[in-house]
């Protein structure tokens, strides 16, 4: 095979024949031109070329991958990287073509553009197991729905949403092509299957020379990482915002751009078969999940703004916060200091506005809808398996198996691990880590997890810290109320407020600190453990950094949940953070409740991350692209080809996806694991993800380079996490609505304590407060001269606090009253009661819904049935020809299909 480069014998260009002419159908080539070398003419003439080529220089074979790269200081030693590299490639059958710097739009970068002709094509396609079609697919669908009409502002074209036709697909068998429906060899394998291909050779291509000592010298990961090559990318087929000129392009960049990708299409429905086409099923499938998850969030939305408008139309029933907030009762109850010192005596009556706003968070409905999102969840994960079953029949993954991941080992693992073993099934050689080296790499890396989710613990106590610290300084400034000046929300900010908002900042800001530093310490443990597969490189990957992000976002949630307020003690006996010595008294709940400090907790935690994530997935790729492609705009009468246009896209990256499923499953938590406390929080998620697809299409299809394809039968260890996070909601839920919220407390009193025998909340608010002797306060509990406010004088002899205890002068006093333990009865009732209630409907409803559609386990038999049937008729006529040609004489071997097509040398990992 010849190599055509843009040099050639020193500094002679190769340059284009002057009688070429520029031909759009033909990309700016003359075919028949080919690669002729003209010696002492000038460079090939940019401007008769096609922006969008696609193609080499004979406008006939397509480019599937590119490889950059620039000379430097360390050049003679990455030239002859480059020149064995490339020297292998051309003997594992690729075809290359190089384009001189000069040709470049940087003046300095070098592409070499990499073409898989179909010897290539089919020897590795029969080796990676790829499905092809054989028949067209004879099954008739019955989609027709009734009142299928109200759908169609939603859809989209049929040949966008259905880009190819429908067929019955075999693993490909190079000694069995003419089984396949090959009309045209040159389009059968589609550019995201080629680019597969090519990508497979890459990683696994040495560049050393001969039978080398250095076996781990090789693949493309490595020479990209010394800087031999600076990228290495497949083409897209076209500019997104226009479409190619050129037929022989397909120009599906642009109409994934134009159906999918612009915020316009909100409403409309995804081009998942278009997206797996151009992408690859492991893309498809992501967005296949994260477009069903929408879908079922519109529900949880919708029943979440119901329980909030019950809230608020029932806001004038609220019997308790009428008692909060009428002078002659909650005016009346003066409260005892909330921290030591700097606080003063306040009034029941002051908090009347928190309790309000708790009300529209904690009421009747938060129950109800803890236990629908218990079953919503399950509805959800039990529907996706439908759905992604129905996606595994379509898009030929039905026997995808993990196992045939297991057979493409990680190029770093082969050239990491120089020990071999027997492998028993295969009766081959394979490389293996010793059980020593695993174990020493398994202690390290757990001890750096251990390491960074503890540092994680110590700066939320940090905050914890602060919130103590600092708000006995809020309370002594907002004393006499000086934040009453500002307008509208002046009046709504306490001292609990202005504690749990600033914390709640501060809290985020930690996250995202640590969330940088923790990504790369993740993946460096990842690599140190030497994963075998990219599948079992991910599953480490996905537990190490769901682990660390599950600490790092719910711990500040959890501690407001289910510790703030809990462990207080009672004046005179103060509970201490650090002991009494520390003076960081224990911080008690909001006036208004706890529940409504977890609301602003969640509220600012979710919806920071949820804005700063698409800013940052939007605005930071966009600013480095239009920063990279600056020397192309200023020089417009240049060429700026199809590799140079992508070279100056962002690389997408092989985590790119993983960091896409950590951000949704992170939101996922947010709105199972604490939705009791705030109903809005799907309707949050749902407006986000809205946005968040398409945020993701318009990055993906213009901002990045085309990415790798690769096959994914399911969303891999994160299905296994939603199914976790599914069964831990139920239980936080259960302890929210029970610990958290007063609701028990509230039903506890109705039921059985309220004097007047009657079913109301009259009563409730003095019932729930214990009272204290303020002569029994001890010095360094009571407030500082000066601190307790005006009406506070010598003849108010009692406090009260929030608990169920005795009061001065009783036979038990300050010890809890039999009230107190009735309502942890009830509480420990309540949460067997509604886990018991929600976990077995979440079973029934497993169980009654299959995981896999009657509709597809059909198909899938026919489909079986119909291969080893076609195979054996193949087979019988093969065999028929082959004997009447044996009877003749005029044959004695097994015909070959394509006699004509060279050799090539195969790469002995794949074989």
């Amino acid at each position: 095979m010849n190599r055509i480069s843009g040099r050639a014998g020193g500094d002679n260009l190769i340059e284009m024949s002057p009688t070429d002419s520029y031909s759009e159908d033909n990309n700016g080539y003359n075919a028949s031109s080919g690669g002729t070398s003209q010696h002492g003419l000038s460079g090939i003439d940019k401007h008769q070329q096609s922006k969008d080529s696609v193609f080499f220089r004979d406008g006939a074979r397509r480019v599937d991958f590119v490889l950059s790269y620039v000379e430097d200081k360390d050049g003679e030693r990455k030239q002859e990287r480059r020149r064995e590299y490339e020297a292998n490639l051309v003997k594992a059958g690729l075809e290359l073509e190089t384009e001189d710097k000069s040709e470049s739009d940087d003046g300095k970068t070098f592409y070499v553009k990499i073409h898989a002709p179909w010897e290539v094509l089919a020897t590795y396609a029969d080796v990676l197991k790829i499905k092809v079609p054989f028949k067209a697919n004879d099954i008739t669908e019955h989609s027709d729905m009734p009142m299928n009409w109200l759908s169609t502002p939603f859809r989209l074209p049929d040949h966008i949403m259905n880009p190819e036709p429908d067929y019955f697909t075999a693993p490909f068998d190079k000694s069995k092509s003419d089984f396949f429906l090959i009309d045209d060899k040159e389009t059968f394998f589609p550019p995201s299957t080629r680019n597969r291909i090519v990508y497979y050779i890459l990683a696994r291509c040495p560049y050393f020379k001969g039978e080398g000592l250095d076996k781990d010298k090789k693949g493309i990961k490595r020479l990209l990482n010394n800087g031999t090559y600076t990228a290495a990318f497949p083409l897209h087929d076209c500019r997104y915002w226009k479409s190619s000129r050129d037929p022989n392009c397909e120009s599906e960049r642009y109409s994934l751009y134009k159906n999918w990708a612009r915020f316009l299409c909100f409403f409309k429905e995804q081009p998942l078969n278009l997206v797996r086409k151009y992408y690859g099923e492991k893309i498809g499938i992501y967005f296949a999940w994260l477009g069903f998850y929408t879908e079922m969030l519109l529900f949880a939305a919708i029943v979440g703004v119901i329980c909030f408008l019950y809230g608020f139309i029932t806001y004038d029933d609220n019997e308790w916060s009428k008692e909060i907030c009428d002078e002659k009762i909650g005016g009346n109850i003066v409260m005892c200091p909330l921290c030591d010192k700097k606080c003063g005596y306040w009034k029941l009556s002051s908090t009347c506005q928190s309790s309000w706003q708790s009300h529209l968070f904690d009421n009747v409905a938060t129950v109800f809808f803890a236990i629908f999102m218990g079953i919503w969840v399950t509805l959800f994960l039990e529907f996706w398996k439908r759905r992604q079953a129905r996606l595994e029949y379509e898009w030929d993954l039905v026997d995808f198996e993990e196992e045939q991941q297991q057979l493409q080992l990680r190029p770093e693992y082969e050239s990491k691990c120089t020990n071999r073993r027997m492998n028993r099934v295969t009766q081959e050689m394979e490389p293996y880590l010793p059980v020593t080296s695993q174990c020493a790499r398994t202690f390290l890396s757990a001890a750096t997890v251990i390491f960074w989710v503890s540092l994680i613990i110590a700066c939320i106590i940090g905050v914890i810290a602060y919130r103590l610290a600092v708000y006995a300084a809020f309370a002594s400034i907002m004393k006499d109320s000086p934040t009453n000046n500002l307008h509208v929300v002046g009046s709504l900010i306490t001292p609990q407020l202005a504690t749990s908002v600033t914390a709640s900042c501060i809290n985020f800001v930690i996250i995202m600190i640590l969330n940088l530093m923790y990504e790369k310490v993740a993946v460096w443990i990842t690599d140190m453990e030497i994963p075998r597969t990219h599948l079992e490189y991910e599953n480490k990957l996905t537990v190490k950094m769901f682990l660390f992000q599950f600490v790092n976002y719910y711990s500040s949630c959890f501690y407001v949940a289910f510790f703030k307020g809990k462990f207080v003690g009672h004046p005179g006996n103060y509970a201490y953070m650090f002991g009494k010595y520390s003076k960081l008294r224990n911080e008690e709940c909001d006036p208004g409740g706890c529940l409504i400090e977890l609301t602003t907790q969640l509220v600012i935690v979710m919806t920071g991350k949820q804005v700063w994530g698409n800013i940052q997935e939007a605005l930071v790729p966009w600013l480095m692209n239009w920063w990279g492609s600056r020397k192309a705009r200023n020089h417009p009468e240049s060429l700026y080809s199809r590799w140079e246009q992508d070279h100056d896209l962002q690389g997408f990256g092989q985590l790119g996806l993983f960091y896409e499923y950590l951000e949704m499953v992170i939101q996922f938590g947010f709105i199972t694991l604490f939705v009791a406390s705030f109903p809005l929080a799907p309707l949050l998620a749902l407006i986000n993800n809205v946005i968040e697809i398409r945020v993701d299409a318009w990055k993906l299809t213009t901002q990045f380079r085309r990415p790798v394809a690769s096959k994914a039968h399911s969303i891999g260890a994160w299905e296994e996490i939603l199914n976790g996070m599914a069964v831990l909601s139920v239980v936080t839920n259960a302890f929210i609505v029970a610990f958290t919220s007063d609701m028990i407390p509230r039903l506890v009193y109705m039921y059985a304590y309220n004097p007047d025998g009657e079913h109301n909340m009259m009563g409730y608010i003095n019932n729930s407060l214990s009272v204290f002797s303020i002569s029994a306060i001890p010095l360094v509990n009571k407030p500082d001269d000066g601190e307790n406010p005006m009406w506070f004088n010598s003849s108010i002899t009692t406090c009260r606090y929030r608990d169920y205890r005795y009061p001065p002068g009783h036979d038990k006093e300050y010890s809890h009253t039999m009230q107190f333990w009735h309502i942890l009865a009830a509480k420990l009732a309540f949460i067997i009661i509604m886990e018991h209630v929600v976990f077995m409907v979440k079973f029934f409803v497993a169980w009654m819904i299959p995981d896999v559609p009657s509709e597809v386990k059909a198909r899938v038999k026919r489909e079986r049935y119909l291969v080893q049937e076609y195979l054996h008729t193949y087979e019988v006529e093969k065999l028929k020809i082959q004997l009447s040609l044996n009877g003749h004489g005029e044959c004695n071997c097994t015909p070959e299909i394509y006699p004509s097509l060279p050799k090539h040398e195969v790469l002995a990992e794949c074989l």
